[in-house]
């Protein structure tokens, strides 16, 4: 049997960067997982490019049952401490809308760095192995049975992530480690999503797949200004992602299809200066022909703006300015960029990421019951999550 101070199940962004920190306190650790690749999701996020942090992050960002619970590792390890890391490795990035931080290059730059970093505190990696059983021996003593042998561990660090996009490997196993030692897990469902609509509605704006529009998307709860984009299967782009993790089913979503302005308005103070022209030469100037020509009934669409009624104005208004639609449901796990729910963080320290019911036991990054909104949120949350854990495991 191998021994170790530290086992971390996961190399992903949270596995690798707790590995990192344990490994350059002396401590001798391995990093186990069942992928032929380290760092697999980090390769494929950000289109390649991994949306590796945001400059404008705060807790607020986050979504979980217990909303305080992220606040001290962001807190102790922030955006900028990682920034600072991604500029010693001398790796170009760049800022896109929103404070989003993309790689120049590719996202590869992000795995090399971690595992320079790895050979550097002399954590080891082991791929290709799958884990058989878990025992626990006594407080700090863990043993487990894997595909590549038994090992033993002070430390038993769970980095597994969570259910989102099964092709690349996930699997329920951290939630399922979480129950064996009695922990209770959050209901998951999928987030960061794209939506898919009803019948009608999906066969009606299928008419407009592949425009991308500026919106403000919102419901009860909360609104998101960025780009909505219509697809053959519904709704997607960054504005409905983003709702997606606060949609519920059988809620209505309203779609600002025009947000930069207040289109009643602009109507009627159009009508005074062009009263010849149409209503569509107006609306041309600031949505796609294709969009127009789904909104607005044709005969509405080609009169001019003298002999449009106020109730018209404002019937043209309304269905541009707040759209709502309700959603079927969403593309589910396949296509999600992360989990929502996830292992209870009232079990968990947030200063440590320690079970504190069975010493000697973490859970990090995606696995836990913290969901960051899109734009490099949920990457910072494994660094911060994998940071806490490597200064005490």
């Amino acid at each position: 049997m191998e021994k170790f101070d530290v086992i971390i199940i996961g190399a992903g962004a949270a596995g690798l960067m707790c590995a990192i920190q344990a490994g350059k306190r002396h401590r001798s650790v391995l990093v186990l997982d069942h992928a032929n690749k380290a760092g697999k999701k980090i390769l494929m996020s950000g289109g390649g490019r991994c949306n590796f942090t945001n400059y404008n992050l705060t807790p607020d960002n986050f979504i979980s049952n217990n909303p305080h619970f992220c606040k001290s590792a962001l807190s102790r390890y922030t955006q900028w401490d990682f920034i600072d890391l991604v500029r010693k490795y001398h790796i170009p990035f760049h800022e896109k809308a929103l404070g989003q931080l993309f790689c120049d290059h590719k996202s590869k730059d992000i795995v090399d760095l971690l595992l320079a970093e790895c050979v550097l505190s002399a954590a080891e990696i082991r791929l290709n192995t799958g884990i058989e059983s878990i025992a626990k021996e006594s407080d700090h003593h863990f043993k487990l049975k894997t595909s590549a042998g038994d090992f033993h561990c002070q430390s038993l660090v769970i980095a597994s992530g969570g259910l989102s996009i099964p092709t690349m490997g996930a699997s329920p196993f951290g939630y399922k480690v979480a129950e064996q030692f009695g922990i209770k897990v959050c209901p998951t469902r999928a987030a960061l999503v794209p939506l898919t609509l009803h019948s009608t509605d999906k066969d009606r704006l299928s008419l407009l797949s592949g425009i991308a529009v500026d919106s403000i998307v919102s419901n009860d709860k909360i609104e998101f200004h960025e780009n909505s984009l219509f697809t053959h299967r519904g709704l997607s782009g960054p504005a409905i992602l983003q709702i997606s993790s606060y949609w519920q089913p059988g809620e209505e979503i309203t779609i600002n299809l025009l947000p930069q302005i207040d289109l009643l308005e602009h109507l009627k103070k159009a009508q005074k200066r062009h009263p010849q022209k149409q209503v569509n030469t107006v609306l041309a100037e600031y949505l796609p022909k294709r969009v127009i020509e789904l909104f607005l009934e044709p005969t509405l669409a080609i009169k001019t703006l003298a002999t449009i009624s106020h109730g018209e104005f404002e019937q043209i208004a309304e269905v541009i300015n707040t759209y709502a639609i309700k959603p079927n449901g969403t593309e589910g796990y396949r296509t999600a960029e992360v989990t929502l729910g996830g292992v209870d963080c009232a079990a968990i320290s947030s200063k440590t990421m320690q079970v504190t019911e069975v010493k000697g036991l973490y859970f990090i990054g995606e696995v836990l019951d913290v969901t960051g909104w899109l734009g490099g949120y949920n990457f910072q949350w494994a660094w911060s999550s994998g940071w806490a854990a490597g200064q005490v495991v």
